[in-house]
């Protein structure tokens, strides 16, 4: 095919020399981490890797292409963390379009893990390998991050393709057994561009998505989601206590807790914009870690903005 593989990929130049050689040279992992920024191009390159791979070198096969993006391979399946609705596994792209209400943040569980190992254990139906794709490996419970440690340690004849923006969070056991492909936040101009320019952003805005065309699109669906009255309040740090106890419990009624986090991320760089000093800026991650850490939601807001009042 005249197209080019890594076609439509930006600002990544070193990742694809670095995947364009292990295919055109057949030096292929058994694992890999790609590890970057959120939306500058990962999964996408995964797919476009994962082309190269089943047409045996690095040029570009559009009738596979399709397959891929349509999750239509019989060699290939695609992990993401999920959430636990009466039972059932669900991705968050379910449960945007169920309308559910997220309480926790999801997470790639153990019984996924397995499912992979089976699939990877067994010989592969129309490509050299059995292929996996890890979306937000740092997502992992524990028991997951064991249970994959000891499918990397015994790969067989698969391959794997970790995707993560938090290396720091895998276990160095699990970063030790694959070859590292690093991915880079884009310059901003770039990455407005990718985007379709500025469109009036929020100051705070460009500058959080730190160089990801794909972190800006979401920030900006993000931001046209939080009601205008809650924003009003966060201009300024709450004065008294009452305050304080109306703020976290209108921010745990009006948000789940993704957008939550997403509005924590906000505050923050405003707040540092209005000179806030960094005790508050240390406080408020604090906060992020009890959210992330599934302390309940309401109650970390509370002690939270109760202590930025003392």
């Amino acid at each position: 095919m005249s197209e080019a593989l890594f076609a439509g990929i930006e600002g990544q130049q070193q990742a694809l020399e670095l995947l364009t050689a292990a295919l055109n040279q057949q030096r292929l992992a058994p694992a890999y981490l790609f590890a970057g920024p959120d939306g500058v191009g990962r999964s996408l390159t995964a797919r476009r890797f994962l082309e190269g791979l089943c047409a045996g070198g690095a040029q570009a096969d559009l009738d596979l292409r399709r397959r891929l993006e349509q999750g239509n391979h019989p060699d290939l399946i695609w992990v993401e963390p999920t959430y636990m609705e009466k039972g059932e596994r669900i991705t968050a792209t379910e449960a945007k379009e169920r309308g559910l209400s997220k309480k926790t943040l999801p997470q790639i569980r153990l019984e996924q893990i397995r499912d992979l190992s089976r699939f990877l254990a067994r010989p592969p139906l129309e490509a050299q390998r059995a292929m996996v794709v890890v979306e937000q490996a740092e997502s992992m419970a524990e028991a997951a991050a064991n249970a994959l440690l000891k499918t990397l340690e015994e790969p067989g004849h698969g391959m794997l393709v970790l995707i993560t923006a938090a290396p720091e969070r895998l276990l160095t056991t699990i970063l030790s057994r694959c070859q590292r492909i690093p991915f880079k936040p884009l310059p901003a101009q770039m990455m407005l561009q990718l985007v379709g320019g500025a469109q009036d952003d929020p100051p705070a805005l460009v500058d959080l998505a730190a160089g990801s065309p794909g972190a800006l699109l979401q920030w900006r669906e993000r931001w046209a989601e939080l009601p205008p009255e809650l924003l009003a309040q966060l201009q300024q740090l709450p004065s008294q206590p009452i305050e304080a106890l109306t703020l976290a419990r209108e921010v745990c009624e009006a948000l789940d807790i993704e957008q939550q986090l997403w509005l924590l991320q906000w505050w923050q760089r405003h707040l540092w914009r209005q000179k806030a000093q960094e005790p508050v800026q240390r406080r408020l991650t604090k906060l992020r870690r009890h959210l992330v850490g599934h302390v309940q939601p309401r109650l970390a807001w509370e002690v939270a903005l109760l202590d930025l009042i003392a």
